[in-house]
C-alpha cells in the first residue's frame, strides 16, 4: 500500500513586501506554510505587524505512484486570494503542464505520470498569481523545487555476472580471493534503500564473503587442489541493509585452487617388467614408467635416474617433457647369448621444491625394473671379416685353396651352408663346399692372365634361408716360371763394310712375363757361331754385339 506524499518543506523567509500580497503553499497533508497576519495580545492589545510573504523550497512526492488518478502534490495560494475567483494560479518550468498540473482556481498541485528518481530526480518549477480579469501579476514569479522522494525500488546489481578467480591451495584461513561489487540505483543519501549487505548462499564452509566489502576469504584451512580444484560460489547482495524486505541481486564466482608442489612422485608398482630383442639398436626405445604426481605444471616435473642394478651400463633413461614418464632406452649392444635379464633401479625426484611443504615428502621414489633381453633369430657369423688364400698358378685343377667358417650364434646352432656369389665369380673358376666351406678350382689359374680374385662367400642358415651372411675372399695366384724370355722387339741390323773390329752395331734386351717384372738377369749366346760377329754379356736385361774382322 503506497503511502502519500508528506511534503518536508523548507520555508526560507524573504524580505518584508506589503501586507498586500504573500504567496502561500500548503502541502500534501493540508499543513499551510507561513508567518500568521497577527501576534497573540499582549497586556489587552494586539500587537499588529505587517505580514510577511514566504516562498517554499521544496516539495516532496514519491516516485513510482501506482494510482489512478493524478497523484497531488500540493497546493499553491497567495494570500491576495480573497477565495471570490478573481485569482488565478499560472504554473512554468520543467514539466509544467505535461508532467505537473495546477488547478488555477484552487492552486492545487498534481503529477500527471508516475515518476521515476532514478531518471529525473528533482524539477525545477515557477508558480505566479494574477488578476483573472486583468492579467496582472499580484505578487512576483516564484521558483521551487519538487524533489522526487526514492522508494527502494531497485534491486542490487553485480558489476560482474560472473567472477572468476583463484587462490593458492593449502592457503591460510582468511586468505583473500577476490572482491565483488554490486550497486543500486536507489537513493543512498536518504533511508537504507541503497545500504548493501553482501551474504554467502553458496560455497560454504570452504569460503566466506565479508557483508559491508564483498571481500570473499578463504574459510577453510588446507583445501588440498588434489582432492577438488574447482569452486563455485554464489554470493548475495541486499539493501535495506539487509533487513527483512529489502532486495537482492547475487552473482556467481567461479573460483580454482591453484597448484602448489605438496604431492611427491609415487610409482604405482614397486616393480615392472620390460623386454627387448637382442638386435635393438642403442638409442633404440625400451619402454616407459612414470611415477604419479597429483601435482601440475612445474610442480609435477619429474627427473628420472638409474641408481642401481646390473643394468646401468647397458641401458639409459631420461624424462619426457610433455608426458613426464621416464623412458629406458639400450646404451650398448645386446646379446641374448651373453646375458638374458638385467634389473635396474629406477628413482623418480621432483625438480622444483617448495620449502613450505618439505615435511610432506620425501619428494622422491624408486622401483625395481627388470628388462629380459629376447632372442633374435641372428644371421651366421664369420670367423673373419675376410680372408685372403694364396694358391700357385700351375696347381691342378680341384685343388683345395683354403676354407671359410661361419656359425649360428643362436642358442639353437643351426647348421649353416656356403655357396659363392657367382656375380663375383663370373668364369666359375672357383668352387665351395656346401657343408665345410673348403674353396677348390674348377680351372687352370694363371698369373699371369689375373694376379688376384675378389670372390664373395655366402653363408646361409639352414633352417631359414633369409638369415644370411657374407665374406670376402681375396685369392692371390703366386707366380711359378712357366715362361720363356722374349726379345724385347724384333731387331734388323745394318753394318757399314768398312766399319772396324769391336765397334758397337747393335743393343738387344729380353723381357719375361713371370715375376719379378723387373731386375730379370738373362744370359745372352748366338745361336750359331759366326767368326764375324760376337756377344758382349753385360749380366743384365741388355746384350751388346760388337763387330769383328
Amino acid at each position: 500500500m503506497m503511502i502519500g506524499p508528506v511534503p518536508l518543506l523548507l520555508l526560507l523567509p524573504i524580505l518584508p513586501r506589503p501586507a498586500s500580497a504573500a504567496l502561500l503553499a500548503r502541502g500534501a497533508n493540508g499543513e499551510a506554510f507561513g508567518e500568521p497576519a497577527g501576534a497573540p495580545e499582549e497586556d489587552g492589545k494586539v500587537l499588529r505587524r505587517s505580514r510577511r510573504g514566504w516562498m517554499w523550497n521544496h516539495f516532496f512526492l514519491l516516485e513510482e505512484y501506482t494510482g489512478t488518478d493524478y497523484q497531488y502534490v500540493g497546493k499553491l495560494h497567495s494570500d491576495m486570494d480573497k477565495e471570490d475567483g478573481s485569482v488565478r494560479y499560472v504554473l512554468s518550468g520543467e514539466g509544467a503542464g505535461t508532467l505537473f498540473v495546477i488547478d488555477e482556481n484552487s492552486g492545487d498541485l498534481h503529477a500527471t505520470k508516475r515518476l521515476d528518481r532514478e531518471e529525473k530526480a528533482y524539477y525545477s518549477l515557477r508558480a505566479q498569481a494574477v488578476n483573472k480579469r486583468t492579467g496582472q501579476p499580484l505578487e512576483p514569479e516564484t521558483e521551487f523545487i519538487i524533489k522526487i522522494h526514492d522508494i527502494n525500488d531497485n534491486e542490487p546489481k553485480f558489476t560482474k555476472d560472473v567472477y572468476t578467480a583463484t587462490v593458492a591451495e593449502m592457503s591460510d584461513v582468511g586468505t583473500f580471493v577476490v572482491k565483488v561489487n554490486a550497486t543500486d540505483a536507489d537513493d543512498a543519501t536518504y533511508g537504507n534503500s541503497a545500504r548493501l549487505v553482501f551474504s554467502i548462499l553458496q560455497g560454504q564452509p570452504y569460503f566466506s564473503v565479508e557483508p559491508n566489502t564483498g571481500e570473499i576469504r578463504t574459510a577453510l584451512p588446507n583445501m588440498d587442489r588434489e582432492t577438488r580444484e574447482h569452486y563455485q560460489v554464489v554470493i548475495q547482495a541486499k539493501d535495506m541493509a539487509g533487513q527483512m524486505g529489502g532486495l537482492s541481486g547475487t552473482t556467481t564466482v567461479n573460483i580454482t585452487l591453484t597448484d602448489v608442489n605438496d604431492s611427491p612422485p609415487r610409482f604405482p608398482h614397486s616393480s615392472y617388467h620390460l623386454s627387448v630383442p637382442e638386435s635393438a639398436e642403442i638409442g633404440s626405445t625400451v619402454g616407459r614408467i612414470k611415477a604419479n604426481d597429483g601435482d601440475v605444471g612445474v610442480n609435477a616435473e619429474t627427473r628420472y635416474s638409474i641408481v642401481d642394478g646390473d643394468g646401468r651400463e647397458a641401458f639409459a633413461i631420461a624424462t619426457d617433457r610433455e608426458t613426464q614418464e621416464g623412458v629406458i632406452t639400450v646404451r650398448k649392444h645386446l646379446d641374448y647369448e651373453s646375458k638374458r635379464l638385467y634389473t635396474l633401479k629406477v628413482e623418480a625426484s621432483n625438480t622444483h621444491l617448495d620449502r613450505r611443504f618439505l615435511h610432506l615428502g620425501p619428494f622422491k621414489d624408486t622401483a625395481v625394473v627388470k628388462v629380459s633381453v629376447l632372442d633374435v633369430d641372428e644371421s651366421p657369423v664369420f670367423g673373419r671379416w675376410s680372408y685372403i688364400f694364396e694358391v700357385q698358378e700351375d696347381k691342378p685343377v680341384g685343388s683345395t685353396i683354403g676354407v671359410v667358417s661361419a656359425w649360428d650364434p643362436d642358442v639353437a646352432d643351426h647348421p649353416i651352408r656356403y655357396s659363392i656369389d657367382r656375380h663375383t665369380d663370373l668364369d666359375r673358376l672357383f668352387n665351395i663346399s656346401s657343408e665345410n666351406g673348403s674353396i677348390w678350382t674348377l680351372q687352370p689359374l694363371d698369373r699371369e692372365m689375373s694376379k688376384w680374385h675378389n670372390i664373395s662367400v655366402v653363408a646361409t642358415e639352414s633352417s631359414n634361408p633369409q638369415q644370411i651372411s657374407r665374406v670376402p675372399v681375396f685369392i692371390k695366384v703366386l707366380d711359378i716360371n712357366d715362361n720363356a724370355p722374349e726379345f724385347a722387339m724384333f731387331y734388323e741390323t745394318f753394318v757399314c763394310e768398312n766399319v772396324k773390329a769391336g765397334q758397337l752395331i747393335q743393343t738387344i734386351s729380353a723381357v719375361d712375363t713371370d715375376e719379378p717384372l723387373i731386375g730379370h738377369k738373362f744370359v745372352f749366346t748366338l745361336s750359331a757361331i759366326n767368326p764375324n760377329f760376337t756377344v758382349l754379356d753385360n749380366e743384365g736385361n741388355v746384350s751388346m754385339q760388337p763387330f769383328y774382322f
